[in-house]
């Protein structure tokens, strides 16, 4: 038994340093960050512009993977079921990561199925409007769908998006009927919004923004308690008459559950440093996206932010079924 207690010790005390041994070696190649839309939508924009800094403060390049599909459950059971070694992370956001349990109930992943990286952004939501449509504001818009009840379509990135959270909240403050249209990512929506195939969508600020600049399409209203930087002559939910529209969002990053704490440790300082880079701090400003507080960024606040945003999207998608 002795014998056996000391080839026990012996095997634990090597294990020990394997895992450090791993993080001080890691990456040795780049590393792939799956993102749950096509490209060009918010949490597309967003990756990139971190997984560039990230991949400089590793020393190895972050391939960006766009896996669409079924509202960003198909990207994340892949990553799910990816090697937990820190080579395969992914991007998530209130809707892929906490809405989606609601929505598909039989998924083969639940929030325990991976490892809080780092929250990477804040994001705004969005209503924006083609460019011909009648309503001029807010109160003219809610007036025109009570008028005509299930004759406006709206588009979001699918059925689970963060996009589709804000319907689901622009609809139920305004308690309007309107027909929302699920996409494949925010892009091929705001695409169809812009040439008029359908009324308009339901965005992150990180995606529209621009197109509200160019007057592509018409800015409705965003449902945050300050005006974006960015499009000053937007007005939030509060100016605009519904301030029980809040639509405030995030982006994180994650991993397969079982990936060793010392390499999520560095994924979370190279994530850290990004963030805090002049490139994304530009790019975020142009995009009306913010970067999370230093105190917000430790892989805990993204877990427990997790789990409150799966009880809160579960209470807004149980209402009015």
């Amino acid at each position: 038994m002795n014998s056996f207690v000391a080839r026990l010790a012996v095997a634990l005390a090597a294990l020990s340093f394997v895992i450090p041994a791993q993080a001080q070696d890691f990456p040795k190649h780049p590393i792939t960050m799956i993102v749950p839309f096509a490209a060009g939508g918010t949490s597309d924009v967003i990756a990139r512009a971190v997984a560039e800094e990230m991949g400089k403060a590793l020393g190895q390049p972050i391939v960006i993977e766009n896996v669409a599909g079924a509202g960003g459950s198909t990207a994340l059971a892949r990553a799910a079921r990816a090697d937990a070694d820190g080579y395969t992370i992914a991007i998530g956001n209130a809707g892929t990561s906490a809405a989606t349990y609601t929505i598909y109930p039989k998924l083969p992943f639940t929030p325990d199925s991976f490892a809080p990286i780092a929250m990477v952004a804040k994001t705004f939501g969005i209503v924006a409007l083609r460019k011909d449509f009648p309503a001029k504001n807010l109160q003219e818009f809610i007036a025109y769908a009570k008028s005509n009840p299930g004759k406006i379509n709206l588009g979001h990135a699918g059925v689970g998006s963060s996009n589709f959270l804000i319907c689901k909240s622009f609809v139920q403050a305004a308690g309007i009927d309107v027909t929302l249209v699920g996409y494949r990512g925010a892009a091929p929506a705001l695409t169809d919004a812009i040439g008029g195939q359908i009324d308009g969508v339901c965005d992150a600020a990180a995606s529209v923004s621009q197109a509200i600049d160019d007057k592509l399409v018409r800015g409705l209203v965003v449902g945050s308690t300050v005006r974006l930087a960015t499009l000053p002559d937007l007005p939030t939910s509060a100016e605009a008459g519904l301030p029980e529209f809040e639509a405030q969002g995030w982006n994180g990053l994650f991993a397969p559950k079982g990936t060793p704490p010392a390499i999520i440790e560095k994924l979370n300082a190279a994530a850290r440093t990004a963030v805090e880079s002049e490139p994304v701090k530009k790019r975020f400003y142009d995009l009306s996206t913010v970067a999370p507080d230093a105190s917000e960024h430790t892989p805990d606040v993204l877990g427990k932010l997790v789990t409150r945003d799966v009880e809160k999207y579960r209470k807004l998608l149980e209402e009015k079924k």
